[in-house]
């Protein structure tokens, strides 16, 4: 599977899905979203970021009732593990050895 990179702003909106115990709803996803990241965004720009998160395969939608409920499709750690050799490849050339020398 090809994970793709994600903005500043979907990080934010997977990392609040990711952390939650349970599926979250818009209007939860929303609040945590601001109260966590302090931002102040509205439901429209937090369905906006959920819609191209659903496109990009990260997130699955599905209705109960009046409520959209977002199921995850790519774990945190596989996210993290791609986006880090992504990184090590670009910066140290896939060296792992290297990137733990730049850390010292």
């Amino acid at each position: 599977m090809q994970i793709q990179n994600l903005t500043n702003c979907e990080q934010l909106i997977m990392k609040t899905v990711w952390d939650a115990e349970e599926e979250l709803g818009l209007m939860d996803i929303t609040k945590s979203v601001n109260r966590v990241y302090h931002k102040d965004w509205k439901p429209q720009t937090v369905s906006t970021f959920l819609a191209r998160l659903v496109h990009k395969g990260y997130l699955k939608s599905y209705r109960d009732g009046r409520v959209f409920y977002y199921r995850i499709l790519v774990s945190e750690r596989d996210y993290v593990r791609e986006m880090a050799k992504q990184f090590i490849a670009f910066w140290h050339k896939g060296s792992l050895e290297a990137f733990l020398a730049s850390l010292e």
